[in-house]
C-alpha cells in the first residue's frame, strides 16, 4: 500500500505531498528539505530577530537603489559590551542589551527599512531619511540607544553606542559596500564621543572587509562582502 508524507512549508499555507511509490524520498530529497530550512532560518538572527548579513545586504541594496540621495546607511557598535558580558549579569544581561538595541533600532528605522545584526555587538541599518532631517534623526538615535536596559534581576544596565552613517548624496554613490565602509570608518572616528558621525569622502578610502574596517575582530568570518 502506498504511503505518503506531508511536509509543511514554513508559511503553513501549503503542503507538499510526496508519494513514496511514485517519487521515492531519497537522501537527496531529505537533504534539500533540510537545506531549505537552514537557509530560511539563517536569514534572521535567532537572538534579536533581525536580518542576518546576507538578508540585510539584499534589503539594504533595494533601499539605496530606490531612494538614492534620500537613503542613509548606518553602522552601530555597542560600547563596552564586553564589560556587560563580564559583569554581574553575565551573558544574560548581554543578551538583554542586544535584544533591546535591536528593538530600538527597529522602532527608530520604521517598517520600510532594513535592520540587521552583522556581528557580535554590531548592527547595520538602511533607511530613507532626507538630508534636511539626518542630523536630528541621528541625534534621536544616539539618545535612544543610550537609555539603560533592565536586566533579568531588575537592575538597570548602562549602555551606549557609537554610530556612523553614510549617504549617497555626500559620497556620490549608491554602492552599498562603499556606504557601509564609509559608515564604519565614521563610526570608529566618533567612538565613545556620544555623537553620530556622518561620513565624508575621506572615509571611503579606509581599507575594509565585509564593509568593515580591515583588522577588526571577526572581519574574515562574517560571510560575503556587502
Amino acid at each position: 500500500m502506498a504511503s505518503t508524507m506531508r511536509v509543511q512549508t514554513r508559511s503553513g499555507n501549503r503542503a507538499l505531498i510526496i508519494t513514496t511509490l511514485a517519487v521515492p524520498l531519497t537522501g537527496w530529497t531529505m537533504h534539500a528539505v533540510s537545506l531549505h530550512r537552514k537557509l530560511a532560518a539563517a536569514r534572521k538572527d535567532p537572538l534579536t530577530g533581525l536580518l542576518g548579513r546576507d538578508g540585510f545586504t539584499t534589503r539594504a541594496r533595494q533601499i539605496t537603489d530606490r531612494y538614492g540621495d534620500a537613503a542613509l546607511v548606518g553602522i552601530v557598535d555597542l560600547d563596552h559590551f564586553k564589560a556587560i558580558n563580564d559583569g554581574p549579569g553575565g551573558h544574560a544581561a548581554g543578551d538583554r542589551v542586544l535584544a533591546a538595541t535591536a528593538a530600538r533600532l527597529t522602532a527608530w528605522a520604521g517598517s520600510r527599512s532594513a535592520v540587521g545584526r552583522i556581528g557580535g555587538d554590531e548592527f547595520a541599518v538602511a533607511v530613507r531619511i532626507g538630508p534636511a532631517r539626518r542630523e536630528l534623526r541621528l541625534a534621536q538615535l544616539t539618545q535612544l540607544l543610550a537609555q539603560p536596559v533592565e536586566a533579568e534581576d531588575g537592575v538597570l544596565v548602562d549602555v551606549a553606542a557609537s554610530i556612523g552613517a553614510a549617504s549617497p548624496d555626500v559620497l556620490g554613490t549608491t554602492d552599498l559596500s562603499v556606504l557601509q565602509r564609509a559608515a564604519d570608518a565614521a563610526m570608529y572616528e566618533g567612538k565613545h564621543t556620544g555623537r553620530a558621525v556622518l561620513a565624508g569622502p575621506q572615509h571611503v578610502t579606509v581599507p575594509s572587509i565585509n564593509g568593515r574596517r580591515a583588522g577588526r575582530p571577526g572581519t574574515h568570518t562574517l560571510g560575503r562582502a556587502a
